[in-house]
């Protein structure tokens, strides 16, 4: 799996997930986007594929699609619409983009190439706590009560969603 943090300006959303669709088919990688403000680590979407490869492998997905899965796990959410709002959308976005699978360099070589590529940003430095807090419903009282970083109780969330199923 390799990550992608950058900056997105898109202008039509549907062409833009066409897009990468079409560049994952050429390289045989899934390739999803993320809103950087709704990724806590890079750890985070890394336990993502690996959770939405074993749902797969054992025939307990929801979704048809890889990409559409991992968002899923990523958003640890059995919703699809529920689970979009961690995508990105049209407009200026501060984003994550993973390729896993296939030539994963080469597919997001091609990701850089696009017309909404507006180039590279740290987006995973500083987590936007405000923004993981209330989607993943981490509490004052949760976090209060652990020392746990809020990279790993998001994870917690994602791994939750398998065995909340």
């Amino acid at each position: 799996m390799e990550l992608l943090e950058c900056h997105l300006a898109i202008d039509d959303l549907d062409a833009f997930v066409g897009d990468l669709g079409e560049i994952g088919d050429r390289h045989g990688t899934t390739v999803q986007a993320f809103d950087a403000r709704y990724v806590a680590d890079r750890r985070h979407p890394e336990r993502a594929v690996e959770l939405a490869d074993r749902a797969i492998s054992r025939g307990e997905n929801v979704a048809r699609d890889r990409a559409v899965e991992i968002l899923l796990y990523a958003a640890g959410r059995r919703q699809i619409d529920r689970a979009l709002e961690m995508g990105v959308g049209e407009g200026e976005n501060r984003a994550v983009v993973l390729a896993d699978g296939g030539d994963e360099s080469a597919a997001l070589a091609d990701v850089r190439g696009l017309d909404a590529f507006a180039g590279v940003e740290s987006t995973l430095e500083k987590p936007h706590e405000e923004t993981l807090e209330s989607f993943f419903e981490i509490t004052d009282a949760e976090r209060g009560a652990t020392d746990a970083s809020l990279g790993a109780l998001v994870r917690e969330r994602v791994v939750l969603l398998e065995v909340e199923k």
